[in-house]
């Protein structure tokens, strides 16, 4: 990915939080491409490079589609701006508190998680709200098969206290359907946390075309589900991704530079 340089003005922030500022705000306008959006309520988040878990989340009101790096708030893990944010007076929320306990939770826990992407997508909900989750009955399915955590839904997610359990459910997976709720994937990368939710995606999308048919569903036998997890596990599987990111990033091309 070609890496804008940020303007003198910015230049607080060194050259690699640049350039995760910069996957992040490419990781929202992608979410606007294949309208994985719910206006303004849901949220994607990264680790700022550092000891001090710091990350970024958007800042509250700002749509995907209009994200840039520079409109991306620093909070610490208790939901604290820790730099000056231009416009801001204090008054007012300047992070959605229920984005900052969904994804704080997950970057305290997971020292692998540096990207979370939580969705509210019509099929991810509607999957999240059906008593066996997701099936295995695609081949984008198959990718989750004992691979996919659940959490079950606690209200609007405002009670810090959820963080607990929603991180024991998640435990070591990269992806999670929040009941009656949405979805949710972490990732080392952006490039890991596009691939989760796009497969993710696509696997609901799946789900909710083939029941809404009412034929009877084929499901393969167990041992072709656990093969073909295994698969989408070989390795290569990071060059796979990188590929993938890297063809999504043209997807934006042309607009507004997200790079600013």
């Amino acid at each position: 990915m070609n890496v804008a340089t940020p303007p003198a003005s910015l230049r607080p922030w060194s050259e690699e939080e640049w350039r995760v500022r910069c996957d992040l705000a490419a990781l929202y306008r992608l979410c606007a491409h294949h309208k994985w959006t719910d206006w303004i309520f849901t949220h994607i988040s990264a680790r700022v490079p550092g000891p001090e878990h710091h990350f970024l989340l958007n800042r509250y009101g700002v749509m995907h589609h209009e994200m840039r790096a520079s409109d991306l708030v620093k909070i610490d893990l208790d939901g604290n701006p820790v730099e000056d944010q231009p416009g801001w007076d204090g008054s007012g929320e300047l992070v959605n508190k229920a984005g900052f306990v969904i994804h704080s939770a997950v970057h305290a826990a997971r020292e692998d998680a540096h990207f979370v992407i939580h969705t509210h997508t019509r099929d991810g909900i509607a999957v999240s709200a059906q008593k066996d989750g997701l099936l295995p009955i695609s081949q984008h399915a198959l990718k989750y098969y004992g691979h996919l955590a659940y959490h079950g839904y606690e209200g609007i997610a405002l009670d810090e206290d959820e963080r607990v359990r929603l991180v024991k459910d998640l435990g070591t997976h990269d992806a999670m359907i929040l009941r009656n709720h949405g979805l949710l994937v972490c990732g080392a990368s952006a490039a890991h946390a596009y691939h989760e939710l796009y497969y993710l995606e696509r696997a609901c999308s799946a789900q909710v075309a083939a029941m809404s048919g009412g034929a009877p569903l084929i499901f393969p036998p167990k041992e072709v589900c656990e093969r073909t997890a295994a698969q989408y596990r070989l390795p290569g599987s990071d060059h796979i991704r990188a590929l993938a990111w890297q063809a999504a990033l043209r997807l934006i091309e042309g607009g507004p530079d997200w790079r600013s």
